[in-house]
Parts: C-alpha cells; sequence; structure tokens
C-alpha cells in the first residue's frame, strides 16, 4: 500500500509539473506577436561574453550533474537495498547513497554560490524561484536525515516517508528547473538547446524506467515464480521414463 502511495503521488507530481509548462510552450507557439513584444519591452536580450558563457555552461553542468544525475542515482542504489539481505550489501548500498547524495548536495551548493556571485539574482523568474525551492530542500534533507530515528521507534515509519518525498520532490522540482533553465537560455540567447533537450528527456525517460521497474520487481518474480509452478508439473510426466532409463543403463 506504502510504495503504490508512492508511485501515486510521483505520478502526480509529474503530471502536474508537466502540466505547469505544455501552457506556456503552447501559448508561446499560438501567440507569437505576444513574444516579440515581451522581446522588446526587455531592457536588452542577454550579451554573451566569454567569461558568461562559461559561467552559465559551469552552471548548468554542476546542476545537471546535482539533481539530474547523481541524486536520481542515490534514489535508486537505496531502493535496491530494500531486496537485500545481506548486512554486507546493505552497508555498501547505504555508504554509496550517502557518498552520492553528498556528493550531489556540494555541488549543487558551488551552483548556487556561482550563481549569487556571477548572476542577476532578482528572483522575478521561474527558473530562479523554483531553484531557491530546490536549494532550500536540498540542505532541508541532510538535516532530516541526520535525525533519522532507529528501527523498531513508532516515527521511523511518518521519518522514512517524509525523507522519502523531500527527496522525490527535490528530483522532480530540480529535473523540471534544468527543463525551464535550457528555456530560459533559449529565451535570452535564441541559442539551440534541442539537443540537450533530447539527450536530458532520454535520460530521465531511463531512470523513470527503473525506478518504476524497482518498484515492480517483486510483483514480476513472483508472477514468473508462479508460473514456474505451473510448469513443472508437466514436465515431471517425462521423468519417470527417462528415470526408468537412466536405470535400464545402469543395469
Amino acid at each position: 500500500m506504502l510504495a503504490s502511495g508512492r508511485h501515486a503521488i510521483v505520478m502526480v507530481l509529474g503530471s502536474s509539473m508537466a502540466a505547469s509548462l505544455l501552457p506556456s510552450l503552447g501559448s508561446s507557439r499560438e501567440t507569437p506577436k505576444l513574444v516579440r513584444t515581451h522581446r522588446i519591452s526587455q531592457p536588452n536580450p542577454l550579451q554573451l561574453t566569454p567569461e558568461l558563457s562559461f559561467q552559465i555552461k559551469v552552471h548548468a553542468f554542476l546542476l545537471w550533474a546535482s539533481v539530474g544525475f547523481l541524486m536520481p542515482v542515490g534514489i535508486i542504489i537505496i531502493r535496491m537495498s530494500h531486496r537485500v539481505e545481506c548486512i554486507k550489501k546493505l552497508k555498501v548500498l547505504f555508504y554509496a547513497h550517502l557518498i552520492v547524495q553528498i556528493t550531489a548536495i556540494l555541488l549543487a551548493t558551488a551552483a548556487a554560490v556561482l550563481s549569487l556571485i556571477n548572476f542577476e539574482n532578482s528572483f522575478d523568474n521561474t527558473h530562479q524561484r523554483i531553484g531557491l525551492a530546490v536549494y532550500a530542500f536540498i540542505w532541508t534533507q541532510p538535516i532530516i536525515a541526520f535525525f533519522r530515528p532507529h528501527r523498531g521507534i513508532k516515527m521511523r515509519s511518518a521519518w522514512c516517508f517524509l525523507h522519502w518525498l523531500l527527496g522525490t520532490g527535490v528530483c522532480v522540482l530540480g529535473i523540471a528547473n534544468v527543463y525551464v533553465g535550457l528555456h530560459a537560455f533559449h529565451e535570452r540567447t535564441s541559442s539551440s538547446v534541442r539537443p540537450w533537450v533530447v539527450l536530458f528527456t532520454a535520460e530521465v525517460s531511463l531512470f523513470a524506467f527503473v525506478y518504476l521497474i524497482q518498484g515492480r520487481w517483486d510483483h514480476i518474480t513472483k508472477e514468473g515464480a508462479i508460473l514456474v509452478e505451473q510448469v513443472a508439473p508437466a514436465g515431471h510426466l517425462t521423468s519417470p521414463s527417462n528415470n526408468q532409463k537412466e536405470l535400464t543403463v545402469a543395469s
């Protein structure tokens, strides 16, 4: 029940984020005059100097590596431990999850410092506002992890759900903000970002596929075991003759 509820929340978060982004894309296609008017009303289009271009690329790479790659990998790693019974393997997966997530937090922090030092931070656009929320959630997550209750305590289940919900929310918001940032970069510079959108979409689709397979793996293996049990009796029908042949040869 809890796993299905988690999948439902993930799908709701993803669909709501997609619904919030699609109307803006559709309106930009249907009303090109409004887009041109908006561009003219802006003070100046972004003039890319070599230094600014490098800073933007570093900022984008750091955030992609953090919320667009390492954090989803960390979630997949810790989900692998749900079906592991060996204590040694559990420790390996736990520390791998911990190292990956700490690295992701440090990279996101570096990206935030870079944007505060070098970019205009008026927080009057969607990309900056979502980014601010992502940074807040990213640093809330390790604080919650530090106060993890021991197993057997009543608050453990609530803590696990909160930790999962916050981590999943950071990934969903972070991935959405990567798309928003690419769109904003295209709007300000008229540079093509389609190859990066295609590659990032392929990566996100792969992560989503692995995530969903992990959630249904127990059901898949259980159905496979039932199928084997149903087919097994038919195979045993030929076993007596085979055993008889072996006895005849042996005699």
